[in-house]
């Protein structure tokens, strides 16, 4: 089965792509069949998720699956949540990974809780019409650290710091990360909705 991933992301692609190689589907990035990025006007990642996934199925006349994923902060009532990717644009920087880092540590600087959630929501749909998307959500606790720490993956994965490993997510070998990530859990449920109403 061919799945269109309404996702330029690079990390996204190959994260998703090794998680789902149990399934034997082949995901193919939206832009490689010329499909521009999709509108994400919505407050909640799984209303984003379903608009770019419909896009990228009204784009590419194949199935799509779509990740929104981003970071709730306790300290920011739950954002930046689905704003995560353009986050240190609010603070003057460019957008960017390491922007994002450095003004979430400047914005925690001398704030007390620094609990935070990293949350994925996974939407597939058969046609831009299908009326029954699958949605998968995956959600993984942590504390923000003080400092960057570590050099797998990319996003926050250098600052979530995940106490049941005692390490961040950029710390943790890649296979460790994927089976505990919320990106994980999220394509884990994902699959699983696949065999069961698709294959």
């Amino acid at each position: 089965m061919k799945l269109v991933l309404a996702s330029n992301n690079a990390g996204k692609l190959a994260e998703l792509q090794a998680m789902l190689v149990p399934l034997g589907v082949e995901l193919v990035k939206q832009s490689d069949l010329g499909i521009g990025e999709a509108d994400e006007p919505y407050r909640t990642f799984v209303e984003n998720a379903l608009a770019k996934a419909r896009h990228a199925a009204q784009g590419s006349g194949l199935p799509a699956l779509a990740d929104d994923a981003g970071l709730c902060v306790d300290a920011f009532g739950g954002l930046p949540g689905v704003d995560t990717a353009y986050y240190a644009t609010q603070f003057g920087y460019e957008k960017g990974d390491d922007n994002n880092v450095r003004a979430l540590l400047e914005q925690l600087k001398n704030q007390p809780d620094r609990r935070a959630a990293l949350v994925s929501t996974l939407v597939a749909v058969r046609t831009p019409d299908d009326p029954e998307p699958l949605i998968a959500v995956g959600r993984v606790a942590g504390l923000i650290a003080q400092e960057p720490v570590g050099t797998h993956g990319f996003g926050f994965d250098p600052v979530m710091y995940i106490p049941e490993f005692g390490q961040t997510f950029a710390q943790l070998p890649p296979q460790v990360k994927n089976a505990n990530s919320h990106r994980g859990k999220a394509a884990r449920q994902m699959m699983e909705l696949i065999r069961e109403r698709w294959l």
